[in-house]
C-alpha cells in the first residue's frame, strides 16, 4: 500500500483525504485486535447467563443466588478499576492489556470448579478481579491515536463488541451446552472452557502485536507519525491536570459516572437474565442462543449509524439521554404487552439502548481529561458505572424470588434507565462544546 509522503508536500497541511487514510490505515492496524478481545471479555463475562441454562440446577443455586453471584463480579472489578488504569498508564498498555487477558482467561476456565454458592460467588469476584481496567485502558488508548472527531465512530467499531459477543456468543453457547455428558463434563462447563481459552491466546497476540503510541508505530511512515501527533496536539485542551485526584472531584466526571451505573443497571440486568426470561417460553437453549444474537445484532447496526450521527452534529451528551429514554420504553413495552413478539421487539429495542449509550457515553469525557486524569478519570466513571452490573443482576434475582416473575424485576430496571435519561440530560449543562 502507497503512502502518502507529508514532508514532499512544499509546506503545505496535508488535505484532509491525505488525513483519513492515515487514520484509516491505523484503524486497520488496532481496531480489529482490540474489538475482538473485547468480544471475548464481554463473552466471559455474560456467558454464566446461558450457563445458568443448566449449571443453577447442577450446583444448587436459586435464582436471587445466581443474581448475587452473577453480579459480585462487578464488585472485584470495581475494587481494582482505578489502580489497574494507573498501573497500565505507568506499564504501557500493551504489557498491562495483555497481562488483564491472560489472567482473565485463566480465571474463566477455573469457573469450571464451581460447586455451590460460594465457589460461585469467590470466582466471579476473582474473575471481576482479573478483567479490571481492560475497557477504560483500551479506551484511553484509542485517545493516544485519534482525535475527537473520529472518536465516535472509533468507539462505536470498538464497542460493537458487546452486543457482537451475544451475537456470536448466543448460538455458540448454546450449541456448548450440547456438549452435556462429553468427557465427564457438563455442558455448562465446556461453555467455560472454550470461551476462556481465547482470551489466553489473545493476550499473548496483544503483547506481540500491540504498540504504545504512534510515535513507536513502525507500521507507520515518520511524516505519517508526524501527522497524527501534530493532529492530536492541535485539539484544544482544558489545562492538564496532573494528578488523579482533580479529575475525581470533577462535577463533570461525577455526572457521568452516574449516568453510567444508572443505565448499566438496565443494561446488565436485562442482559445477564435475558437467557432465563426467554426461557420460561419453554424454548430450547438453542433457539434461545438465536433469538439472543437477533437482539444483539440489532444493536450492532444502530450503534455504528447512530456514531455517525455524533461525529456529524457533535451532539453527543443529548444522545446519550435519548439512548437511555429509548432503552426504557422499551422495557415498558416488554412489561406490558403479553404476547412473546412484541415484547420480545421491547426487551431488543432495551439491549439496542443500552449498547449504543455505551459508545456514545465514551466520546464525551475525552473532550475534557488528558494524561493521567484521562486514565484515572475514565477508570473512575467506568468503576462506579459498572457497579450498577452487580446492582442489576441482584435486583432481577431478588425481585424473582420474591414475586415468580421477571416482569416485577424489569419495573426496577425501567426506572434506573429512566433516572439515567433525566441525569444525562442534566449534564449538558456543564460539558462544554455540546
Amino acid at each position: 500500500m502507497a503512502t502518502t509522503n507529508y514532508a514532499e508536500l512544499a509546506g503545505t497541511a496535508p488535505s484532509e483525504a491525505d488525513e483519513k487514510r492515515v487514520f484509516a490505515r491505523v484503524a486497520w492496524r488496532i481496531l480489529p485486535l482490540l474489538t475482538i478481545a473485547y468480544i471475548v471479555n464481554f463473552l466471559d463475562r455474560t456467558n454464566v447467563g446461558f450457563a445458568a441454562l443448566t449449571m443453577n440446577k447442577d450446583v444448587g443455586l436459586s435464582a436471587s443466588e445466581f443474581g448475587y453471584g452473577a453480579g459480585i463480579l462487578f464488585i472485584g472489578y470495581c475494587f481494582f478499576e482505578v489502580p489497574s488504569n494507573v498501573a497500565l498508564y505507568r506499564f504501557g498498555a500493551r504489557i498491562w492489556l495483555a497481562r488483564i487477558m491472560i489472567s482473565w482467561g485463566l480465571i474463566s476456565m477455573a469457573t469450571v470448579f464451581t460447586s455451590g454458592p460460594s465457589s460461585f460467588y469467590v470466582l466471579r469476584f476473582l474473575l471481576g478481579a482479573a478483567e479490571a481496567g481492560f475497557f477504560p485502558g483500551a479506551a484511553f488508548y484509542l485517545t493516544l491515536w485519534f482525535p475527537k472527531e473520529y472518536r465516535a465512530r472509533i468507539y462505536a467499531w470498538f464497542l460493537i463488541a458487546i452486543p457482537a459477543s451475544s451475537v456470536i456468543g448466543g448460538p455458540l453457547s448454546g450449541a456448548l451446552l450440547q456438549l452435556n455428558g462429553a468427557l465427564g463434563l457438563a455442558g455448562w462447563k465446556w461453555l467455560f472452557l472454550a470461551e476462556g481459552v481465547p482470551a489466553v491466546l489473545l493476550g499473548v497476540l496483544l503483547l506481540a502485536l500491540l504498540v504504545d503510541g504512534p510515535q513507536k508505530a513502525k507500521f507507520l511512515t515518520p511524516a505519517e507519525r508526524d501527522l497524527i501527533q501534530r493532529r492530536l496536539a492541535a485539539e484544544p485542551k482544558e489545562r492538564e491536570r496532573k494528578f488523579l485526584w482533580e479529575s475525581l472531584k470533577d462535577g463533570r466526571v461525577l455526572t457521568l459516572a452516574l449516568v453510567q451505573f444508572t443505565y448499566t443497571v438496565g443494561a446488565y440486568g436485562v442482559a445477564i437474565f435475558l437467557p432465563l426470561i426467554l426461557k420460561e417460553q419453554h424454548f430450547t437453549n438453542m433457539l434461545i442462543g438465536w433469538l439472543t444474537a437477533l437482539a444483539n445484532l440489532a444493536a450492532c447496526i444502530v450503534m455504528v449509524v447512530w456514531a455517525g450521527f455524533i461525529d456529524r452534529s457533535g451532539r453527543a451528551v443529548f444522545s446519550l439521554a435519548m439512548t437511555c429514554l429509548v432503552s426504557g420504553l422499551g422495557l415498558v413495552v416488554a412489561i406490558a404487552v403479553h404476547s412473546f413478539v412484541p415484547a420480545f421487539i421491547g426487551l431488543t429495542v432495551a439491549v439496542v439502548g443500552t449498547s449504543t449509550a455505551r459508545a456514545v457515553l465514551w466520546t464525551i469525557p475525552t473532550r475534557f481529561l488528558t494524561g493521567l486524569a484521562a486514565a484515572g478519570g475514565l477508570a473512575f466513571i467506568n468503576s462506579v458505572g459498572v457497579f450498577g452490573g452487580f446492582v442489576g443482576p441482584s435486583i432481577m434475582g431478588l425481585m424473582k424470588d420474591l414475586s415468580g416473575s421477571f416482569n416485577s424485576g424489569l419495573v426496577a430496571m425501567t426506572g434506573f434507565l429512566f433516572v439515567a435519561t433525566v441525569l444525562a440530560l442534566s449534564a449538558r449543562r456543564y460539558i462544554a462544546r455540546e
